[in-house]
Order: C-alpha cells, then structure tokens, then sequence
C-alpha cells in the first residue's frame, strides 16, 4: 500500500509536489546566483518547536551557502557585509509579507583594522590566518577578524515598513557575536567543544510588540540533508530497482553532501507573535538581496571588502519557499526570473510550471513509468499555490484564486500539536503524524520521496472515482500513481539535534593529530 487514504496523508503527497529526487532544497539552483554563493539559498525549514518546553515557539530555519568543504580556509565561509538577508512571513493569506526578518553582517578586524600582527625581525607583520591559535569564545581570542550581525523587523513592505531593531534580551546590544567556522580541532576542540562554543551564540532576544522573548543563532551546521546530487543530475543514474523500491530507500546512504556544512540563520519566536487574528496559518519564504550596483577598485586599499563599492537599491537574488521549487521545477530560462520575484505574482509568472509539470514527464522519459494526463494539475496546484483546505491553507482562501493569490511558499498550521522527537515520521502526515510536511517542514521530514510519488500522480489514485479529496482527478489519470518511488536516501528526526538550532555541528576541516 503507498500511503493511507487520508485527507491529512494527502496534504503531504500536496505538498511534496515541488521536490524532487533530492533532497537538499536549493543548491546552486539558477545561473546567476552560482556566481553570488554567499548569498545562495539552500534549504529552508518552519516548524513548531518541538524542544521540551518550547512547544509555543515557531522555529524558522534559513540556510545559505553551500557545499561548504570544512577545510576550505584560510578565508573559510563568512557571510557577505554588502548583502542582505531576510526571512518573511504572510500570516493574512494575502502572498504578501506581513513581517519580515533582516539580518546585516559585519565582519571586522583586530587591532582597529590591522589584524593580528607579529615581530617578525622587528617590523609589524600581519599574519596570512584568520587565527593565531587556539579559540575558545573569550574576548581575547587571537582572531584576525571577528563576525557579528544585526537583526530587524520590518512589519509590512519590506522596503517601505516600519522597521525596527531586535534587541539581546539581557543587554539591550543591537549586535549580536556568530561563531567562526570549524577550522579544526586545533584551532576549535573536539566536536563537543565546538558545539558548547557554538551554543554560546544562541542570544536570547527582544521583539518589538512581542512580550515573550525569541532566539537567535548564526553560525555554520552540518549540511542537513542527504541527496545524490550526481546521480539525480545525471539523468537519475540509478536502477529502477533502487527509485520505485521502498525496501531500497537507502541505497545511496547519506548521500553525495554529507561531507558538506552550511551556514544557518536560524530564530524561534513565540507563535503568537507569528500569527495574526484567530488563523493560526502562516506561511513564509527567504530571500537575500544585493545592491543594485557594484563599483570594482583595481588597487584597493588594505583592509576587508576593499575591492567593491556598492549603492543603489536592494535587488533581490536569491528565493526559496517549498523544497526545490526552482532547482527542478522551474524552467531553466526562469530560474533568475524566480529568484528575483516575490510570491503574489506566481500565478502570472510561472503556473505552467506546476499546472504542466515537466518533471513526470522526464521520469515517463528514463524509466517508462506513465506521466499522469490531467491538465491543468489541479493536485499539484493545491499544495504549490493555496495550501490544503483542513491543514495549512489560510482561512481567506477558499479555492485556487478565490480569497487569496496562487503563491507559492511554506506554510504552517500552528494549531497542529507538536510531535516528540521519538515519535516523529519521516514521511510527516502520509506517515499519521500532523505536525510534519507539508504542514511546515521539520528537519527529519522526508520530502523527496513523498515528492516523486505525488508528481506520478499519487493524489490521483488515494482521491478515488468520486475525488474525496477535491483534487481534480480520479485514478485512471495517473498510471503509475501507486508506485513506491524513492530518491534511494533516507533521513529521519533522530539524525538531528532535538534542541534549538536543531542541526547538526558541522565537520571539521582537520581532526587532530
């Protein structure tokens, strides 16, 4: 049997439309933003918190960055100064922020700009590293540079909105410390040193109108997901055994980026600041944004980002919503085109994308598993524009187009309990447990293989002859709609953390000798 005939077990087979057979969300998605990597999306999570104890918090999960090597000094993976990065959140059901979350990066040097120097045959040289050793999160680290953001909120546009700062809960400090990369245990201890120096950079915080106080952390984690980037883009160089076998879901182990760190932005935040009036619905998408003009200096100064200039308005380059929306559903010639846009005009820019789906198409292609025949794809509109009627679709839509846009983005249904870490499925409501994909989307949510099953047409099939779950299609329109297909990776809640920020440390770029 695929899944349980369900409403709630249909939502996630909804939902899941948009992902793959990967099941990293984002990565190098689009041409233009492969040559921006600091600024590049790549996984985006929203979830109750499931912490003991933390059961009224929303935790929001942004990574960017990625394919980060541990070794990959002596620069490592600072984020950009000149970029910004924002996480928003609809809670009208309007496609349109009502709250967004900015975050600024500075990087600065030591020794009012000159860094760590040593005598070296009595003249002042400043070292190649980024440290002169070891670093442990007191004051006087030998640290060439030091990292700090700042943090905002903006209620309404999110350019013409009232901003403003989000504060340390005890200090009152507008900036806030993030941890340096793993260089190595060297430089950094063990991986639980790291971690419990890391931990020291969950700052309580102050939210303007919000009297509970949230959290925050900034700093690099393990890349979360298991995917086979190689074999997926390569024409999904697996045997047919391995994709439509469910016994053989993990073929490929944890994957081609397992070895892999990313840098996450991560907040928890009381869920009644999240929500507005009695729906509990929210939905929320990241981006990151570049000036409009950049101004190249041939012989800069000393110092850091010497070489640029930049002014001009926020251009928006970066997106990310639902897992893999751009990386396999929009078309090539779209995937800047998606990046810079904003939700509310999915519907004029790019519904062929989902009421025409290519992916089926291609799988009809390499493995002779029949693409499903009703168009438009009214199933996969559902979960990729509206949300579902019973689990997170806002309360003023009432149809695809009726009380709100077709806008595509993560959505949460804050009412639903939370699920203990124990007792969380992998496959979220297909599997009997609400509190997982697509309402939100956890960490150990297992989205590609739902994925691939709703886009052969599963809906089709569990909707029935009289469409019970008011999907627009009936079994004969989906042959290949009952097939197991995996993405031949598995990941579940208890790989990951069970406390905020949730995702793993990351990996070291040298272990010690």
């Amino acid at each position: 049997m695929l899944f349980k005939p369900t409403a709630l077990a249909s939502a996630l087979l909804l939902a899941a439309l948009v992902t793959p057979a990967a099941q990293a969300s984002s990565h190098r998605e689009a041409p233009f933003i492969t040559t921006a990597p600091k600024v590049d999306g790549t996984d985006f999570y929203l979830f109750r918190s499931y912490e003991s104890g933390r059961e009224g918090f929303v935790t929001l999960i942004a990574n960017y960055l990625p394919l980060q090597d541990g070794y990959g000094g002596p620069n490592y993976f600072s984020l950009d100064p000149n970029a910004l990065y924002e996480i928003h959140v609809d809670n009208n059901g309007d496609g349109v922020e009502d709250l967004s979350f900015q975050f600024r990066f500075k990087n600065t040097l030591a020794a009012n700009g000159g860094g760590i120097a040593l005598n070296v045959g009595g003249k002042s040289v400043a070292i190649p590293l980024r440290q002169a050793g070891p670093v442990s999160g007191a004051a006087t680290d030998p640290l060439a540079y030091t990292e700090s953001f700042e943090l905002s909120l903006v209620r309404g546009d999110r350019r013409s909105g009232q901003r403003q700062a989000i504060t340390h809960a005890g200090s009152g400090a507008t900036s806030f410390a993030k941890p340096i990369d793993y260089f190595g245990e060297k430089t950094l201890g063990n991986a639980a040193s790291y971690e419990a120096y890391a931990q020291r950079h969950v700052h309580p915080i102050s939210i303007p109108g919000c009297s509970t106080p949230g959290k925050v952390f900034v700093g690099q984690r393990q890349d979360p997901f298991p995917v086979t980037l190689g074999t997926i883009f390569d024409l999904v160089n697996a045997p047919a055994a391995v994709i439509t076998n469910e016994a053989n879901a993990a073929a490929f182990g944890a994957g081609t980026i397992a070895d892999k760190n990313v840098t996450t932005l991560a907040l928890e935040l009381p869920a009644a600041c999240l929500t507005a009036g009695s729906d509990p619905v929210v939905g929320a998408w990241t981006t990151a944004s570049l000036r409009q003009a950049r101004l190249l200096n041939g012989k800069p100064a000393s110092g850091l980002q010497a070489s640029e200039k930049t002014g001009g308005a926020w251009v928006q380059v970066s997106r990310l919503g639902m897992p893999l929306v751009n990386e396999v559903v929009i078309g090539l010639k779209d995937k800047d085109k998606f990046n810079a846009s904003k939700p509310k005009d999915d519907a004029a820019n790019f519904a062929d994308y989902v009421t025409h789906p290519t992916l089926p198409a291609l799988i009809e292609v390499l493995f002779g598993a029949k693409a499903p025949t009703n168009f438009p794809r009214t199933d996969l509109m559902t979960a990729f524009l509206t949300g579902l009627p019973g689990v997170n679709r806002p309360a003023r839509i009432t149809g695809l187009g009726t009380g709100g846009p077709l806008a595509e983005m993560l959505r949460l249904n804050t009412s639903i309990a939370i699920t203990p870490i124990a007792q969380q499925k992998p496959l979220g409501v297909a599997g009997g447990d609400n509190a997982g994909f697509p309402n939100g989307r956890r960490p150990g949510d297992d989205v590609v293989d739902v994925a691939l099953r709703v886009a052969m047409g599963a809906l089709c099939v569990l909707t029935g002859e009289a469409d019970a779950l008011k999907v627009g299609c009936k079994p004969a329109d989906a042959p290949a709609g009952a097939v197991p297909f995996v993405d031949g990776s598995r990941t579940q809640a208890a790989d990951y953390r069970s406390a905020f920020p949730y995702l793993n440390t990351p990996l070291p770029g040298a272990k010690n000798f």
